[in-house]
């Protein structure tokens, strides 16, 4: 149970300001929408990067996400729902 919480609770862990001033966004959308295939957390991550005085790449992130859930869609349904 401890384990499943805390793998959880990880999917919303604060980004560092290494983190944000390295962030290789469209990976980072990507890896969210492959992994959690939920809505994206474009809004949070923004937030936390601002306090650093770095702007989020938002366009980046969402087209990396697309694909990650995509890839997550198709992984989970075993369907190529939302093939471009």
């Amino acid at each position: 149970m401890w384990i499943l919480a805390g793998a959880l609770l990880s999917g919303c862990a604060a980004m560092s300001e290494s983190e944000c001033r390295g962030a290789g966004w469209y990976q980072l959308g990507e890896r969210d929408g492959n992994l959690y295939g939920a809505r994206p957390r474009i809004d949070l991550i923004a937030y936390q990067c601002a306090a650093f005085g770095v702007k989020a790449g938002e366009a980046d992130y969402m087209a990396g996400w697309r694909d990650g859930y995509r890839e997550w869609v198709s992984r989970v349904h075993a369907n190529d729902c939302c093939a471009p």
